[in-house]
């Protein structure tokens, strides 16, 4: 027996049919086409998976998607807008903190997320925000000194901003 159900993916209404016990990971990536939360580990070990929900990091591996109905998901997909990415995106780029890639996505909504919460983390704060997702290419360096490059980057376009008013 399928559920109808609505939400808001990417600032866009999503209404669909979904099985009882369907993952959000699958309605995403095989359904919707959106595959840039991962499946890795499915048991929310990784968090490769991570997606937004009303704000809120969760592991779509372990969330149901009738669970979404009603709700706003975001995934690494809806971060950029207007094809514009953000400080964190461009940070992963220069700051060499992509290898394969796969835990990527992962990476980028927790650190973007924490950059929201605590606009001047200390490494040790982007550590612990992050250590429930595992790479196992980059040894985590260059992922950290991303995070520490968006944070000065967003403060340095906050300041810019607050001098132009």
């Amino acid at each position: 027996m399928k559920i109808p159900i609505h939400f808001i993916l990417n600032g866009e209404e999503v209404s669909v049919e979904v099985e009882p016990n369907e993952l959000l990971l699958n309605l995403l990536r095989e359904k919707l086409g959106l595959t840039g939360p991962k499946y890795v580990c499915g048991i929310g070990e990784c968090g490769a998976c991570t997606v937004l929900l009303d704000g809120e990091p969760v592991l779509s591996c372990l969330t149901l998607a009738v669970d979404v109905d009603g709700h706003e998901v975001t995934t690494i997909e809806g971060l950029a807008k207007d094809n514009e990415l953000t400080a964190v995106q461009k940070a992963f780029i220069e700051e060499a903190a992509v290898q394969c890639g796969y835990c990527t996505p992962g990476f980028i909504i927790m650190i973007d997320k924490l950059l929201k919460e605590n606009p001047n983390p200390t490494e040790e704060e982007i550590r612990e925000y992050i250590r429930g997702n595992l790479c196992r290419c980059t040894g985590y360096v260059n992922i950290v000194k991303a995070a520490l490059k968006a944070a000065e980057e967003l403060r340095k376009n906050t300041s810019l901003i607050k001098i132009k008013k």
